[in-house]
């Protein structure tokens, strides 16, 4: 299944929460989309609950259905319980490492940010947006013109946004570091991470 293009206010309204962050466009239609929408109160099946988290957790990082799985099939393997270890995988993407240090405005921007090589892991250049960041690991902007001026104004534009206790940033620098891994109530609980794993269980 490709990557989701359309109005992210749409799905935001679908899922009935901001699942892209703060959105004044959901406040003052906060029902499904559609002729029927404010009216529509069907009753969700198991299987539809399970999809609709499943659904929700993958537009909100903006991955396609294989990367997704992909990551869950990873976390199966690993120790820990399973929905955390799948949460805080997708939470230590390069891409979101990105958004959530404020060097992006959005996870797609971030992705376009990585993919075209403006970042830097431990000294070495990344553009692969699936890279999983561990304890310890430095990110920096490129020293290069054009990344810098693209960092430095998403810096400016996202100041407000709370940067993660298991993250340090230096702004001055364009450079951030992971200081540890984060919990899972670090983590937006926007899903019910449990239904996901029931839902791939089936």
């Amino acid at each position: 299944m490709a990557r989701y293009t359309g109005p992210t206010t749409r799905l935001s309204r679908r899922f009935g929460q901001p699942i892209f962050g703060a959105n004044k466009s959901f406040e003052k239609k906060n029902y499904p989309p559609g002729i029927h929408g404010p009216r529509r109160r069907r009753k969700m099946s198991e299987y539809a609950v399970g999809l609709n988290e499943k659904q929700k957790l993958r537009f909100a990082y903006g991955l396609t259905e294989k990367q997704f799985r992909r990551t869950f099939e990873q976390a199966k393997r690993e120790r820990g319980v399973t929905g955390e270890r799948f949460l805080e995988l997708l939470e230590r993407r390069l891409d979101n490492v990105i958004y959530l240090l404020g060097l992006a405005r959005s996870r797609k921007a971030a992705r376009q940010f990585v993919n075209h090589g403006h970042i830097k892991v431990n000294g070495q250049k990344v553009d692969i947006s699936s890279f999983v960041v561990s304890e310890g690991d430095e990110i920096e902007v490129r020293d290069s013109t054009s990344s810098r001026q693209l960092a430095t104004r998403c810096l400016e534009e996202t100041r407000m946004r709370v940067v993660p206790a298991w993250l340090t940033v230096q702004e001055d620098a364009l450079k951030g570091s992971v200081t540890r891994l984060p919990t899972r109530e670090e983590i937006e609980p926007i899903v019910n991470e449990q239904l996901i794993v029931e839902f791939y269980s089936r």
